[in-house]
């Protein structure tokens, strides 16, 4: 059975930080693209930080750049998400999706709550 688990969520201050994890199991993690997507009510779920099957590579979302990382331990089939300098605008259920490249099959994980607030 797929699943992705993030943990890791909760309630911050501004300019605090949290580290996200998805931990994934039933599927050949290191095969996957991992992402981290955020959703507020009333918008579009966005997309956050990336990262290659390999971890060679990364992209981020505009709003994130030099604030968020993400990594990921193939050996531990976890992806990781460290978020630094929190925002109120970085409140949202974050959730991370695992994607196979050469046929888009993809897997999603029920979020975490994020809120940033004093």
């Amino acid at each position: 059975q797929v699943q992705l688990v993030e943990s890791g969520g909760g309630l911050v201050q501004p300019g605090g930080s949290l580290k996200l994890s998805c931990a994934a199991s039933g599927f050949s993690f290191s095969i996957y693209a991992m992402s981290w997507y955020r959703q507020t009510p009333g918008k579009e779920r966005e997309l956050v930080a990336r990262i290659t099957s390999t971890g060679l590579r990364t992209n981020y979302g505009d709003s994130v750049k030099g604030r968020f990382t993400i990594s990921r331990d193939n050996a531990k089939n976890t992806v990781y998400l460290q978020m630094n300098s929190l925002k109120p605008d970085d409140t949202a259920v974050y959730y991370c999706k695992a994607v196979r490249d050469w046929d888009l099959r993809e897997y999603w994980g029920q979020g975490t709550q994020v809120t940033v607030s004093s």
